[in-house]
């Protein structure tokens, strides 16, 4: 494996020539790191899993039982906080789509009679 090259600046300080390469997970083709929500939703998921899972086995000594309650709150979890997530994105990334449409439209009008008129309607109403 080759080692990263270094080459002194006019500080003296080393510089790297050849950075790291960047790590991504991919899943069916796609970078899990550029999905919005994916990040999250398994964090919380595998850490309640993992901590109802622990406190089931605590409680009961039985190890499938509490492995069986720990995924199915791991799938709880990811699945309840995977779908309001979205769809909050989702919902912003439409209202976005509308706020610049509305902002290229008072571009276009600005200064221009259309603006007048417009802004005519906006204040009798």
């Amino acid at each position: 494996m080759a080692e990263n090259q270094t080459t002194a600046n006019s500080q003296g300080f080393e510089v790297d020539i050849d950075p790291p390469p960047d790590r991504s997970f991919m899943l069916f083709g796609r970078d899990v790191s550029t999905i919005p929500c994916f990040r999250n939703s398994f964090l919380y998921g595998i850490s309640f899993g993992i901590g109802v899972g622990f406190l089931a086995f605590l409680k009961t000594s039985r190890p499938q039982l509490s492995t069986h309650i720990g995924f199915g709150t791991f799938m709880a979890t990811t699945f309840g906080y995977w779908f309001p997530c979205r769809y909050t994105w989702s919902k912003q990334k439409f209202d976005m789509a509308l706020m610049q449409k509305a902002l290229q439209q008072q571009a276009i009008y600005e200064g221009t009679e259309k603006e007048r008129e417009l802004e005519a309607k906006t204040e009798s109403a």
